[in-house]
């Protein structure tokens, strides 16, 4: 599977690409930040994004996008900023049919480090182990980008089967009113 992960901002949007399955290495085929001027109009940034993440899918052609679920910060400037930037990702990952997941800071951090609670640094350390790096990606939006696709490749297996079993309930036991 080929995932392309966002770790959404106005300022700095990581991207990074990794290719896997998992219980096997995983390969990184690029890693990156769409960065736009903060003293740009809003409407202009976004586009910049856009067209960035274009790029990355253009280049990329991933299966599956895996964004940031935006979390309530004390600071609403700034998450009003990274939800608009993770609409932006979403937007263009969906209007080419490419499934989109989305998973929480602390979700991805328990992937890939063991820890909900792990730091940046802690990210960044797993990220290059995990990807056989020299050194971590910089700056660590990249490697959170990166964090977010080897998620998704290890946490997709778990997610398939439940979906099926789900699915499986829904023919035997269909609501009342239903046949």
């Amino acid at each position: 599977m080929r995932v392309l992960g966002v770790d959404p901002g106005l300022t700095r949007c990581g991207v990074g690409v990794v290719e896997g399955v998992a219980g096997r290495p995983l390969t990184m085929l690029g890693v990156g930040v769409v960065r736009t001027p903060a003293d740009a109009e809003l409407g202009d940034r976004l586009v910049a994004i856009e067209e960035g993440i274009e790029r990355w899918l253009d280049d990329h052609r991933p299966e599956r996008v895996a964004v940031e679920r935006v979390f309530s910060q004390h600071n609403v400037r700034t998450v009003m900023g990274t939800a608009q930037a993770s609409a932006v990702a979403m937007l263009c990952a969906s209007r080419r049919g490419i499934p989109v997941v989305l998973h929480t800071p602390s979700e991805v951090k328990a992937a890939v480090t063991g820890s909900g609670r792990a730091d940046k640094a802690q990210v960044g350390a797993m990220v290059t182990r995990l990807l056989r790096l020299s050194a971590p990606p910089k700056p660590a939006d990249a490697a959170d980008a990166l964090a977010l696709a080897i998620c998704h490749i290890w946490r997709a297996p778990a997610r398939n089967r439940l979906q099926q079993a789900v699915a499986q309930h829904s023919l035997k036991h269909p609501p009342k009113g239903r046949t």
